[in-house]
């Protein structure tokens, strides 16, 4: 099984750019830095850089809500790869293939565009009420198996 799920800050803003074939789609490139734990003593935090790729809706999502600094929890699997550079060196690659993004924090939180109002909610999630609840709809009330 490969799967991955990370959260962490992006290290640079997304580069989007597009496919070149007869249904365009959006590619977008991104790094994130993710912190762990010294497992030998010490309260310092070291931290993980990751490539990631997100494709199609994930990377719009990326490029009109996403920049450096922002929080972000991705899910996904890790793909390698390689190339031959310009040189003709063989260069190996080891990319985070983006499946699924949440919102961590709005840009407000994170300090960097503070101000600008940003609340959108990840996709196919309901914005949170005031006091950090989802609102339940009326009706349902009887379905839940706690009451």
């Amino acid at each position: 099984m490969n799967k991955v799920v990370l959260m962490g800050r992006l290290t640079r803003d997304p580069e989007i750019r597009y496919s070149q074939n007869d249904t365009s789609m959006a590619i977008a490139r991104f790094g994130i830095a993710v912190n762990r734990r010294r497992s030998s003593g010490g309260d310092g935090q070291d931290a993980d850089f990751l490539n990631c790729v997100a494709f199609g809706k994930n990377a719009e999502l990326l490029e009109k809500y996403f920049t450096k600094g922002n929080r972000i929890g991705i899910s996904g699997h890790i793909q390698t790869g390689s190339y031959t550079n310009k040189e003709g060196a063989k260069v190996n690659t080891t990319d985070i293939v983006v499946e699924e993004i949440d919102f961590i924090e709005t840009r407000a939180e994170s300090g960097s565009n503070a101000g600008s109002g940003f609340t959108a909610p990840a996709q196919n999630q309901a914005a949170p009420a005031g006091d950090g609840f989802m609102n339940i709809p009326d009706g349902i009330d009887e379905d839940l198996p706690f009451n």
